[in-house]
């Protein structure tokens, strides 16, 4: 996807020509009175101009009635106004030149109304006719420190200067309060932009933008609800491959946050275990709490990226080297033996006054001297096992806290320096700053400061794992599988099935017919046959050789088993003539009333493993693979993985390695293993699908997927449901 416009018009938002304040005001306490005296305060260097009808001045400026009275054109709208006003208001502007705008202003979608909607139509009406691009509605302004245009209000003052860190955010108070904490820190952030409802501009185009910015080393966003996800999976791929992780704090891990948001942007949050299996691929962490994204942040800037996973230690206290070997647990981090090298090295430096424990084989040193411990962590830093060097140490509160701290912190940051391996220092409960923490850290450019050990480790774990998606990344080809011969054929067949469905209900393929599209891609059904009779049914069963298995046909019957329409293990013609009449019976006391096209023989798979392959839209990721174990315990266990694709054989084995069912097929205590890579090929093929008719599939239920030792597998039951236009 070509990204190029998201970063012209985010570029145009943080650094415009001049700012246009409507609805601009001085009386004291005001909403509007702050904002402007915001902008005012940090300094903004070009043009201000305040807009009001009603008003000649604010304070000592002239205030201006309209824009066709300004000195310029308007480039940038900062719009303080009623929101039933915002829609003109910004037509308006933007026929007189105006670039972009901040729209403070709410009442859009969020409320649920239809006023609310019908208000938030005519905005995106608006900004269709002008290409107006907007930061909101329902938003609270933002920090650019390149160019010193602050609107984003807060009663703290901080610094405005260029920073390595951006947040991005549909909450205003989460950016706040994570700029806040990061200044506590001594973290600059470069940006802070909120995107209310990204009517127009998204969560992807800031992305976009800040992925290009050479200055910022790491992005953080607060994320409800993903509007247009192919931009945004562009915009984090584009990030990745300028080595800058996206850190994603999610609203929607249950059911109440996603209801919540909602309630706040008026968008629907996807599942975060779909977002975590694609987004993941792309460069993006998903943090579980705010404190691992703060955590996560002071590694990206300080430790940096790549990093991997071998860490060497060393601890002052042999409690500490049980909490690190706990707080590892769990990570894909690991304390590798030290070389034989390192070791020898280490036995002479500690042969007095010191002691050595090593219950991890991973080097944890309890030391007493400072210049044994610097050439300790210098020996460990030169050790070819290592990434690196994870220690127990805090920044001192006050001068003569910690005897020789501050000298010991600067000769590490040195040997941080010399031998290029990251260094992490880590305290043992988490603690708040001082002026002093603040002055010493901010001498320290090549040591990571992080709070408490579980959290610390969880979050170098998450950048040890992005740098390995990195590596992936870089080393996958362009090359993609092309689409099938007929796929623009196949569109067209289900488009129009799509379009001859009842309105406001699915539209969905019956059995047969979805079977018949997944056998266009290689995915095998057993021999079956649609029969009109019972006669008709023993005699598709005599042919295909019993047992069989009889269900109803009916694009109408989404759940055949719940209302009794389908009949195992049927040895007979007699038992095939009973089950016939059977499911007939069982339709009518369900209050069927769709039509019954007809009943499927099919043969019967003994054996096997039962799996469940699928395709579904989510309302964030858009359409995504799944796979994983089938028949009752698909929604028993909930043993499954999920890819988005196009998925490579390298990708589909890999789906299967994830899963607890995997053991099985692979020859569990002495059973035949299965084929894998005809399974894996199989989530390739559906993969292949999923791509070619992306827009007009809703969802894919293959269930049971029957896997078999000598053969490829059978789909014995599959649901395609349509998208509705």
């Amino acid at each position: 996807m070509d990204l190029d416009q998201s970063v012209h018009k985010v570029a145009a938002l943080t650094s415009p020509r001049n700012v246009v304040v409507v609805g601009a005001s001085d009386n004291r306490g005001s909403w509007p009175a702050v904002v402007w005296e915001t902008i005012k305060r940090y300094g903004f260097a070009r043009p201000i101009y305040p807009l009001n009808p009603n008003r000649q001045t604010i304070g000592s400026d002239r205030c201006y009635p309209d824009y066709k009275s300004l000195p310029e054109p308007p480039d940038h709208l900062v719009m303080l106004i009623p929101s039933a006003l915002i829609p003109d208001a910004l037509r308006a502007g933007a026929q007189a030149g105006a670039r972009t705008a901040t729209v403070f202003s709410s009442g859009f979608g969020e409320m649920g109304t239809p006023e609310g909607y019908a208000l938030e139509r005519r905005l995106l009406d608006v900004l269709g006719e002008t290409g107006i691009a907007i930061s909101g509605p329902n938003c609270t302004g933002n920090i650019c420190a390149v160019s010193r245009l602050v609107t984003l209000v807060d009663h703290r003052v901080f610094k405005v200067e260029p920073g390595s860190v951006a947040l991005v955010g549909q909450s205003g108070g989460v950016l706040l309060y994570a700029n806040h904490i990061l200044a506590d820190r001594g973290i600059q952030i470069g940006y802070a932009l909120t995107s209310g409802n990204e009517a127009s501009l998204t969560t992807g185009d800031y992305v976009a933008f800040l992925a290009q910015e050479p200055s910022i080393k790491v992005i953080f966003c607060y994320v409800e609800a993903i509007n247009e996800p192919e931009k945004f999976k562009a915009a984090c791929s584009a990030a990745q491959a300028a080595g800058k992780p996206v850190i994603v704090f999610k609203l929607g891990s249950s059911e109440a946050g996603r209801q919540a948001a909602v309630t706040h942007t008026g968008a629907l949050a996807g599942s975060t275990e779909i977002f975590d299996a694609v987004m993941g691929e792309r460069g993006v962490i998903r943090v579980e709490t705010l404190d691992e994204a703060i955590e996560t942040i002071e590694l990206a800037v300080h430790a940096g990226v790549p990093i991997g996973h071998r860490m060497g230690a060393l601890s002052l206290s042999g409690a500490y080297r049980g909490i690190l070997l706990d707080a590892i647990d769990g990570t894909s981090l690991t304390f590798p033996p030290l070389s034989a090298e390192t070791e020898a090295k280490l036995g002479t430096i500690l042969s007095v006054g010191s002691s050595v424990g090593n219950p991890a084989d991973g080097g944890f040193t309890v030391l007493t001297s400072v210049d044994k411990y610097i050439e300790s962590i210098d020996t460990i830093a030169q050790d070819p096992h290592m990434d690196a060097l994870v220690l127990q140490a805090e920044l001192p509160r006050e001068p003569g806290m910690a005897a020789n701290w501050e000298e010991r912190f600067h000769r590490i940051d040195e040997v941080a320096t010399h031998r290029r391996k990251p260094v992490i220092c880590v305290s043992m409960y988490s603690r708040s700053f001082t002026d002093y923490t603040r002055k010493v850290r901010t001498d320290l450019p090549n040591m990571a400061f992080v709070q408490e050990t579980k959290k610390s480790l969880k979050a170098l774990s998450y950048l040890a794992d992005w740098s390995d998606a990195a590596r992936v990344a870089r080393g996958l080809t362009d090359a993609q599988t092309p689409p099938h011969p007929r796929a623009a054929e196949l569109r067209t067949k289900l488009r129009t099935a799509a379009a001859n469905g009842a309105a406001g209900r699915p539209t969905a393929l019956n059995e047969p017919e979805s079977k018949q599209l997944l056998q266009n891609y290689g995915i095998v059904a057993v021999e079956e046959r649609v029969v009109q009779s019972a006669e008709e049914a023993a005699q598709a069963a005599g042919a295909i050789g019993y047992p069989v298995v009889l269900k109803a046909v009916s694009r109408t019957l989404l759940h055949k088993s719940d209302v009794g329409a389908v009949k195992l293990n049927i040895a007979s013609a007699a038992e095939l003539r009973e089950a016939y009449d059977d499911i007939g019976r069982n339709l009518v006391r369900s209050g069927f009333t769709g039509a019954l096209e007809g009943m499927l023989v099919s043969r019967q798979i003994t054996g096997g493993v039962e799996l469940a392959l699928g395709v579904h839209r989510d309302i964030d990721m858009g359409l995504v693979l799944m796979a994983g174990s089938g028949g009752v315990l698909l929604e028993l266990v909930r043993d499954v993985t999920f890819a988005a694709p196009p998925i490579t054989l390298e990708k589909a084995r890999a789906m299967i390695d994830r899963t607890k069912i995997a053991r099985l097929l692979k020859g569990y205590r002495g059973s035949q293993p299965h084929d894998l890579d005809a399974l894996a090929g199989a989530i390739v093929s559906l993969g292949r699908l999923a791509a070619d008719l992306n827009e007009v599939i809703e969802s894919i239920d293959i269930n049971p997927f029957i896997s078999v030792p000598d053969a490829s597998g059978f789909a014995i039951d599959a649901l395609v449901i349509l998208r509705q236009r």
